[in-house]
């Protein structure tokens, strides 16, 4: 059928909206010019971080710090869990939420533990991320914690319009928070909903922030932008573990450099049984799942 002439010169809402964004995304870029962590001179950032830590300060009543650490030279970090270990109790969980000055009300977690079935094996349509237990683990389950998987073949970042989000040489997938416009479409193109959106204000308690933060990391986040793991960017480039590996009681939880042979996160690789989640998708995750025992 031959389109009319109202066809030939219209669009989509879809394709409108598409387009929107790109052309909102490269006036930006052309107009205001190189504002990105990324690409940003380095005295225009010092002013930037500035201006951060006095309005942070201002509003959350204590001394905030936000740093620009970049990576380390020759490190590539990887996270190694034993799921013979997890024993669910979703210590991790808050203590990342306390770290990394996640919202409060309404919640966001960056990581969520899994409850399966031992009957069933790994099974992600029947696991359970709300399972309710007087003590943990409970008998003939067995627990996964999922977060951002740090891949490597990065579907998100292929589809971010303003490219607020890439993968650092470090291994560490970040996004810059001031150009992030709340499109959610790297949420979609993540297979393991690793992503979080800030629908509303986010809420921290009083004296309840970790004022030591990090640009591309932890520092608060406002409404409307996409936030997610970041193997506590603020602790990792300063050489400490995570937040999650420190506070597991059962040492499931392993991190180091991936580039370094004699590094415990490479001895699991070479000689444990080693799996990621949806290998069939070739996003090369760098956050690997072992059984220990």
């Amino acid at each position: 059928m031959e389109p009319t002439a109202k066809q030939e010169r219209g669009m989509t809402r879809r394709q409108f909206a598409s387009c929107t964004a790109a052309a909102a995304a490269g006036f930006l870029m052309t107009a205001c010019g190189p504002k990105r962590l990324f690409d940003m001179p380095r005295d225009r950032l010092r002013t930037l971080i500035r201006d951060m830590e006095r309005d942070y300060t201002e509003k959350y009543g204590t001394a905030v710090t936000v740093a620009d650490t970049p990576p380390i030279p020759g490190v590539k970090f990887a996270y190694a869990l034993d799921v013979s270990r997890c024993i669910g109790c979703r210590r991790c969980v808050y203590a990342c939420v306390e770290e990394n000055n996640l919202s409060r009300d309404p919640q966001v977690h960056w990581i969520r533990v899994l409850e399966m079935d031992k009957e069933k094996g790994i099974d992600f349509a029947h696991a359970d991320p709300y399972y309710e237990a007087d003590k943990v683990p409970r008998e003939k389950h067995f627990y996964v914690p999922v977060a951002c998987q740090q891949c490597d073949n990065t579907p998100c970042t292929k589809v971010c319009p303003t490219g607020a989000t890439r993968v650092d040489p470090d291994g560490i997938v970040v996004i810059d928070y001031d150009w992030c416009i709340g499109c959610r479409y790297c949420m979609a193109a993540c297979p393991y909903g690793a992503r979080h959106f800030n629908w509303s204000e986010p809420t921290i308690p009083e004296g309840q922030l970790n004022p030591n933060t990090h640009y591309l990391g932890n520092r608060p986040r406002p409404k409307g932008v996409v936030e997610k793991c970041t193997w506590c960017i603020q602790r990792t480039r300063a050489g400490r573990y995570p937040a999650c590996v420190e506070v597991c009681p059962v040492g499931a939880r392993k991190f180091g450099n991936l580039l370094d042979p004699e590094s415990e996160i490479r001895y699991i690789i070479e000689h444990k049984r080693v799996l990621v989640l949806k290998p069939e998708l070739n996003t090369m995750p760098k956050f690997f799942y072992f059984y220990g025992t």
